[in-house]
């Protein structure tokens, strides 16, 4: 599979001969406030002929939090900038996301945004969207098997999941174990979303070493993407799931040490099924990504250990800036990076993102490590969140 084979690729460092920084690396994003501001002074001094433009924007669904954060933000950054926006939500149903898309195309939208449930099921709708000369930007995950797509934008995907895999390992200090054995088990995203495999390879990555050389062992003995896929990211499927595997593995008293989930919403499932089933009484190390409101509770709680953090307000603000110079009629590449003026991190790709059809020319953002201690630091001091008075971040809008 080319998936396979490009997260072996980035795992093996070659990803910065086709990067190019777009900052020193020392700057972080300031506030959610103040990337808006700055994206805003750089959309009004674009050429008032996009302005007016229709942009259609379709997002997978509302079941989840984060795409609500990214469809709010998205539609808040286009409408600031003066463009129309028609915004859609799909309820998680791949039939209802073409006919949603088809609708955008038939109201003659001038850019396309979409963010796909099922990375594999765009090809036909999308390709009617070229046809009529309708640009298409992939946000966050990107659309296989079609020439339509004109950029992706997104997080480094892989560094997602290296991140959760080298939590872990610090936090067991898997590199010093010894002769000690840690038992740990996976929980991975939706094999529809492409990034799913992304996640799981990059954590895998740092931890198959371990489980090769004894340090690591995983009882349930599901270590590939095809056994751990939680579909739709389904929290109750992955609460069902990891309770199936504490009844079978872990009744006897033997010890989890660590449960590396993909993102937020299978981690809450994964942290239930610990809290009502699971024997032992040791702190089980648990990852997440998102940063959802509960998660992040849970955080504050010690009940979940850490997320990745990745900074939509910020994927919003990239996205504008190159849906601006496309409907500019520019051919944006490297330069847009120190052109927009963005205060994060960003990496601009032209080799790794092979999507069947072609490679893909990508904005890749940098995702963020959050535990109880860098809460205040990563996510309210940046003013992404607020802490309210009940003692829990909270997002926002």
């Amino acid at each position: 599979m080319k998936l396979k084979k490009l997260c072996a690729f980035l795992a093996a460092g070659m990803l910065a001969l086709s990067l190019v920084a777009c900052t020193d690396g020392n700057t972080t994003a300031t506030s959610a406030e103040s990337q808006a501001d700055s994206s805003k002074a750089e959309s009004d001094a674009a050429p008032t002929e996009s302005k007016g433009s229709k942009i259609g924007i379709s997002m997978p669904t509302k079941s989840l939090e984060r795409w609500n954060r990214d469809g709010s933000y998205l539609e808040k950054e286009f409408t600031k900038a003066g463009y129309e926006v028609s915004l859609t939500y799909s309820d998680n149903k791949i039939d209802q996301q073409v006919k949603d898309i088809e609708g955008l195309i038939a109201d003659k939208v001038n850019l396309l945004v979409v963010a796909a449930i099922d990375g594999e099921s765009l090809a036909q709708v999308l390709a009617e969207a070229k046809s009529q000369n309708i640009p298409v930007i992939a946000y966050d995950r990107l659309i296989m098997n079609t020439d339509a797509i004109s950029y992706y934008v997104s997080f480094d995907n892989y560094t997602v999941g290296k991140l959760q895999g080298e939590f872990v390992a610090e936090k067991l200090d898997l590199a010093n174990a010894g002769d000690k054995k840690f038992n740990i088990e996976f929980t991975g995203g939706d094999p529809a979303d492409n990034n799913a495999t992304f996640f799981f390879n990059g954590a895998m990555d740092v931890i198959k070493p371990y489980i090769e050389s004894g340090t690591v062992v995983v009882p349930s003995g599901q270590t590939t993407f095809e056994q751990v896929g939680t579909a739709q990211w389904d929290t109750a499927k992955a609460l069902s799931r990891f309770q199936n595997i504490l009844g079978s593995y872990y009744s006897d008293g033997t010890q989890l040490d660590a449960a590396l989930c993909s993102n937020d919403s299978t981690a809450l499932g994964v942290t239930q099924a610990i809290q009502s089933d699971y024997a032992g009484t040791n702190e089980v190390v648990i990852t997440g990504q998102d940063g959802d409101e509960a998660n992040l509770a849970n955080i504050i709680d010690g009940k979940q250990t850490m997320t990745v953090y990745k900074a939509v307000a910020n994927e919003a603000i990239a996205t504008l800036d190159l849906g601006a110079a496309i409907l500019n009629n520019e051919k944006p590449d490297a330069s847009l990076i120190e052109k927009s003026g963005w205060s994060f991190d960003c990496t601009y790709d032209t080799s790794s993102y092979d999507n069947g059809a072609a490679v893909i020319p990508s904005y890749l953002l940098v995702p963020v490590t959050v535990t109880k201690d860098n809460i205040q630091k990563e996510l309210v001091d940046t003013g992404y969140y607020t802490m309210g008075s009940d003692g829990y971040p909270h997002p926002v809008q």
